[in-house]
């Protein structure tokens, strides 16, 4: 039996990313790879994501992340890892 390593990453997209749908297509993109965690927009016109997932899926998301959805705009991504924290699923914040 293998045990896949789960990864914690505090991610921060910064570009055009308010108003382009980039908060539901990470949801869609979490979902699809199984990822878990959070997103949410931040007053700075930033988004902010909490992630967990195998290290492949997190890759895979990640660079995602730095594409976004088509009408977005990303200039910057940075990311920190963290602890995991055993997340179940994957949420919008409003």
């Amino acid at each position: 039996m293998t045990n896949k390593l789960i990864l914690h990453k505090e991610i921060n997209v910064k570009g055009r990313v308010h108003g382009v749908g980039y908060r539901a297509n990470a949801k869609h993109v979490a979902d699809l790879l199984g990822v878990q965690g959070t997103v949410k927009n931040l007053l700075d016109g930033s988004v902010w994501i909490v992630a967990e997932g195998s290290e492949e899926a997190m890759n895979t998301f990640l660079e995602w992340c730095r594409k976004g959805p088509s009408h977005s705009e990303v200039k910057e991504v940075v990311i920190i890892a963290g602890e995991v924290e055993d997340l179940q699923e994957f949420l919008i914040v409003y």
